[in-house]
């Protein structure tokens, strides 16, 4: 079975150009094009485990680090769909927010500021189901900090790749303001209603 590029349905967004996202579209791409790539050849490797031993396991590192980028993307491009809506004030979402930080705009302002964490990566915000618990966490380039068994329910990427063409490397902080602004809530939203089944 292969990976399947995924299209959305991404509308004109504040900030954060047309152009932007077709090139981060064809980034996407990539990440998905080389998971599969490198099961592919893992499978031919494999006919000779012992032999290849040593690019077994350099390819299976790799892999986590395309999977990452190909998931971590698909949970990004997810959060424009449609256009902004916001999160209802009696929403799930938001009251397991207040419920682990006390206020929603607390938590969005450590939120916003784990996202400019210096260093290429991800800011997230995941459900733990053992501990039924909502966790922050930055994750370096796409794999690196995952937090293991959390579900992810909110991503923004902070490759520069994503801002630097719109807002130059100074930019930065007004590109996690936008990306906000531009948030559609109600998949947030679902995201959690999925993590919390």
């Amino acid at each position: 079975m292969r990976f399947e590029e995924r299209k959305f349905n991404i509308p004109a967004l504040k900030g954060i150009s047309a152009r932007n996202i077709e090139e981060h579209l064809k980034l996407y791409a990539g990440y998905v094009k080389n998971a599969n790539l490198i099961l592919d050849t893992i499978s031919e490797y494999k006919k000779d485990a012992e032999k290849n031993a040593y690019a077994l396991g350099e390819l299976q590192r790799r892999f986590s680090f395309e999977w990452g980028g190909m998931r971590n993307h698909e949970y990004y491009f997810d959060e424009f769909e449609n256009g902004p809506a916001p999160l209802p004030e009696d929403s799930k979402l938001r009251t397991a927010i207040e419920e682990e930080w006390g206020d929603f705009d607390e938590w969005m302002n450590m939120f916003k500021s784990i996202a400019l964490t210096r260093g290429v990566g991800w800011a997230m915000l995941c459900y733990d189901r053992h501990t039924k618990r909502l966790l922050t966490q930055w994750v370096d380039e796409q794999h690196l900090g995952h937090l293991v068994g959390t579900f992810p329910v909110l991503a923004i990427d902070m490759w520069e790749h994503s801002y630097v063409a719109d807002y130059q490397p100074s930019g930065k902080k007004q590109y996690v303001e936008d990306f906000f602004t531009n948030l559609n809530w109600s998949v947030i939203e679902n995201n959690f209603t999925e993590a919390t089944k």
